[in-house]
């Protein structure tokens, strides 16, 4: 019932994370308007939005007077700010415009928020690679030290200094609420994105082919894409309802055991879909990526009652099951609004 006829402002919503947002907040009864660059062909906004509906504005987050106008026509009650460029290997080819997105995209998003009446409520995601990498065993807590030693993560990295220094300069008088949030390497149905290793998959096996690996020993913490939009959503309630302690950053991954290597998720790729499918590792002659990489979610769970539903084996048939039954000629807009009332059938107490 919170979401019901809120207004919701989402930047990034034609990307794979702010897509599933969007949806699930307006299966909610919200009201929301789209703030982002145009959609990817393939993508699943593309899959869902055959008639072309922007569901809001196509306009880039450097811009910061269309931004701060269309923040103002609409009149936000909630902001998610999932705009970015998202790919690590993509920032070290363009790190002007990795830089110019991530982190003063971010600065104008905040100075919007800042200039509107109307927000009460705001969360920003970031990454869970705004770390510094030391090769832990342990998961990373939001305590622990900043950094990134590629463009990527070292912007993500300011996006949450930044918004520390929004939070105590200018939102300190609790008219506006402002979290960050970092989650792990969402999978799901309808990601296209290049260098991950779902949607490496998905074309590989849709198309006969072998799917080819890189980094196949590297960790990650593999999760559904809607375990952490559904840690965005509490949280974004909670900040409505004037909880100031969440007015801070937060960690949204896996359980501990679901962090697994690239080469584990590719074998069990292979095996849920089924058919014989083969993985192979390629050679890999790219640019430095962390080798391992895990999150502490403990306060989530503490504090939000926030923990995930889905292990690291039904994430995958999760997404594999998207990417059949869509590619088999069922609507992409049902399968993926039936996966969420799947999710929100046992995930607590969203929607009631």
């Amino acid at each position: 019932a919170f979401w019901r006829g809120r207004r919701v402002f989402i930047t990034g919503h034609t990307g794979f994370k702010g897509c599933w947002l969007m949806l699930w907040l307006e299966s909610l009864g919200a009201e929301v308007y789209g703030y982002s660059l145009p959609p990817l062909d393939p993508s699943l906004f593309k899959s869902v939005t055959p008639d072309g509906d922007p569901r809001g504005v196509f306009a880039d987050i450097r811009d910061a007077d269309k931004l701060s106008e269309e923040m103002a026509g609409f009149e936000p009650q909630i902001v998610f700010h999932l705009a970015a460029q998202p790919l690590v290997r993509e920032s070290y080819r363009q790190p002007v415009l990795t830089y110019g997105t991530n982190v003063m995209g971010s600065v104008n998003l905040l100075e919007a928020i800042r200039g509107s009446g109307s927000v009460k409520s705001a969360v920003v995601i970031t990454t869970d690679k705004c770390y510094k990498d030391m090769n832990w065993e342990r998961g990373y807590r939001e305590s622990d030290t900043l950094g990134g030693a590629d463009p990527y993560s070292s912007s993500k990295a300011c996006v949450e200094l930044l918004c520390e220094a929004w939070r105590r300069s200018y939102f300190n008088d609790g008219r506006v609420r402002l979290a960050t949030a970092r989650a792990g390497n969402v999978i799901g149905g309808g990601d296209w994105a290049a260098d991950r290793i779902v949607p490496d998959a998905m074309r590989a096996f849709l198309s006969g082919q072998t799917l080819a690996i890189r980094m196949p020993d590297a960790v990650r913490p593999w999760q559904h894409v809607l375990e952490p939009l559904y840690g965005y959503m509490l949280l974004a309630e909670r900040l409505w309802e004037g909880d100031e302690n969440c007015a801070s950053a937060w960690n949204f991954g896996p359980r501990a055991d679901d962090a697994v290597s690239v080469e584990c998720a590719a074998r069990h790729l292979c095996d849920i879909w089924g058919g014989g499918k083969t993985y192979e590792t390629a050679k890999d002659d790219g640019p430095h990526e962390s080798r391992l990489l895990r999150l502490d979610s403990g306060r989530a769970a503490r504090e939000l009652g926030w923990t995930p539903r889905y292990n690291f084996t039904d994430a995958l048939k999760i997404t594999a099951e998207w990417y059949k039954r869509v590619s088999a000629g069922e609507d992409a807009l049902s399968v993926t609004l039936e996966q969420i009332k799947e999710y929100m059938d046992g995930a607590g107490n969203i929607g009631q």
